[in-house]
């Protein structure tokens, strides 16, 4: 009986001191891991001071040139607006002077450069073209936006008499100068010519 006993405590002593011994603290589990401790620590103070920096200094620069495109942009729209109508008011001119008749110049000359010119257009109704603060007009009409400043109007015209004092096919030439608005306080200026022969005959 004693020799069991003796066994018995000999058998449980001997699996405490296995369980014990498989028994690791946390700590030095860490200490003999493959990991290195360096690995694991966290970002410290001045590195997440130059990352945030870093990336402010990034998004300033990313949205300067967001607005400098928002910018070209209204400008480039701005132009084109401006040039579209003004192409607008050059096509009406010279379809009605291509298609008219009874060009005239002042004292019944051949040729002249006016700021106006009259005529009669295909309908056979009277058609003058002037400027006017700024502004294209047909028969008093504006044909410009306010969008576009047209400084200087002229018509070259030629060719105007009948034969036998002209034999030449009447023409105009038209020149517009000017601004067009191309965003908030700010123009651009443009020069344009075009010209117009007419489609009959004026002998």
């Amino acid at each position: 009986m004693k020799l069991e006993t003796g066994n018995w405590r000999q058998l449980e002593a001997r699996d405490w001191k296995l369980e014990t011994g498989n028994f690791q603290h946390p700590e030095s589990s860490l200490q003999h891991s493959s990991i290195p401790a360096s690995s694991l620590r966290g970002y410290t103070l001045v590195e997440l001071i130059i990352a945030v920096g870093l990336f402010a200094l990034i998004m300033m620069l990313a949205s300067g040139a967001y607005l400098v495109m928002i910018g070209v942009n209204r400008q480039v729209q701005g132009i084109a607006t401006g040039i579209d109508n003004l192409a607008f008011a050059l096509e009406t001119m010279t379809r009605t002077i291509r298609t008219g008749a009874g060009y005239s110049c002042p004292g019944g000359a051949s040729d002249c450069i006016v700021n106006n010119f009259s005529l009669t257009d295909a309908d056979g109704t009277p058609v003058t073209y002037a400027i006017s603060d700024g502004v294209i007009t047909q028969n008093g009409v504006a044909l410009t936006d306010p969008s576009v400043n047209v400084s200087s109007l002229a018509f070259y015209a030629s060719g105007t008499r009948k034969p036998p004092s002209d034999y030449l096919q009447s023409r105009v030439t038209i020149v517009i100068s000017g601004t067009v608005s191309s965003g908030p306080g700010k123009t651009e200026e443009f020069t344009v010519e075009t010209g117009a022969t007419m489609r009959g005959t004026d002998i």
